[in-house]
């Protein structure tokens, strides 16, 4: 819609599970950047992103009730999909979900709640950084 304002933050639903981009990329090692590239990222429908302001590419900040990430926002492939965020399952994810596997070994990956804003100038830590972070 011309005219239209970009918000400062959107709401959204978290989806998350493995992706084609992510398994490839696993091949060259998960500390790659390549596979950092496919996995720290967070895919949303073109809508919403021209709703948040964000350019495809651009860092963003995703934030739900057990933590907070930066990742690469991405225009999803898969659009229409209003208001639902694809992040592929790996450490990154693991950032938002909640840590509890309520006895089944694997925690809940879909219908988390959450919030994204634009975050230009923050970095996406490694997987080594967020690593440390989950250690401590």
């Amino acid at each position: 819609m011309p005219g239209r304002v970009a918000m400062s933050r959107i709401e959204v639903t978290v989806i998350s599970g493995r992706s084609l981009s992510q398994a490839q990329s696993r091949e060259r090692g998960k500390f790659s950047d390549e596979y950092t590239r496919s996995v720290a990222v967070c895919e949303l429908d073109p809508e919403d992103m021209k709703e948040l302001g964000a350019m495809d590419g651009e860092n963003v900040r995703v934030a739900t009730r057990f933590g907070q990430v930066i990742l690469r926002a991405a225009v999803s492939k898969q659009a229409p999909h209003r208001r639902v965020a694809f992040i592929p399952y790996g450490a990154w994810a693991s950032m938002l979900f909640d840590p509890s596997t309520h006895t089944s070994g694997m925690p809940t990956l879909k219908g988390l709640k959450a919030t994204i804003e634009r975050a230009p100038e923050a970095k996406i830590l490694t997987l080594q950084e967020i690593t440390r972070i989950k250690a401590e």
